[in-house]
């Protein structure tokens, strides 16, 4: 049993997004003692932004691969068997500018290889990572809701990987007011403590 935790604020410990995720963690952990996690902060430790010479890496035949461009390869390995390995994804969520943090979609762009982690048929493209649980704890400052272009691009790319069951909760408001931003806290805390006790982890 494999939980894999992704942060992927600037903020480091005084980031929402991360707390929440990791309180949901700790209490998935008191839950199922026996499963194993991995963490990756995505600002701590940066995942390269994509550039030429990467998609090149991704593009290039097997056998006619630099010896650079097998060192891109090995690592986007690394980190898609790393995800192909949990039973449940852990993500922190905060918004910049109306979007995922640039951190997280270099680790999205690093994942999305086809014949790793999708697959192109007759019918579109289908995702290879199918049988996961997704929990999304995304902080905001304003109110945006489940309809924002970031819910949907967080869901859509999961999905194209084959990640369908995902879950989002929710910290709204949190530059509003600070009886918003408790509020909004306390209810997303309780939203966590009631996934955790639900959440069911395949042998």
């Amino acid at each position: 049993m494999n939980i894999l935790q992704i942060k992927s604020s600037i903020l480091g410990g005084a980031s929402q997004s991360s707390r929440l995720a990791d309180e949901f963690v700790a209490l998935l952990s008191q839950q199922h003692p026996e499963a194993k996690l991995i963490q990756r902060d995505l600002a701590a430790e940066p995942v390269p932004h994509l550039d030429g010479a990467r998609a090149g890496a991704f593009f290039a035949k097997p056998e006619e691969r630099t010896p650079g461009q097998r060192e891109v390869i090995a690592y986007s390995d690394a980190l898609i068997d790393e995800l192909r390995r949990a039973d449940v994804l852990v993500l922190g969520l905060p918004m910049y500018n109306f979007g995922v943090p640039s951190q997280l979609k270099a680790w999205f762009d690093h994942l999305a290889r086809a014949g790793e982690t999708f697959k192109y048929t007759e019918k579109g493209p289908v995702g290879l990572l199918a049988g996961k649980k997704a929990y999304v704890f995304a902080a905001r400052g304003g109110l945006y809701g489940d309809d924002h272009s970031q819910t949907q691009f967080v869901r859509q790319f999961l999905g194209f990987i084959g990640i369908t069951d995902v879950e989002f909760v929710y910290a709204e408001g949190l530059a509003i007011s600070p009886d918003s931003r408790n509020n909004s806290l306390i209810a997303a805390q309780g939203r966590a403590r009631v996934l955790a006790t639900q959440t069911r982890l395949a042998a």
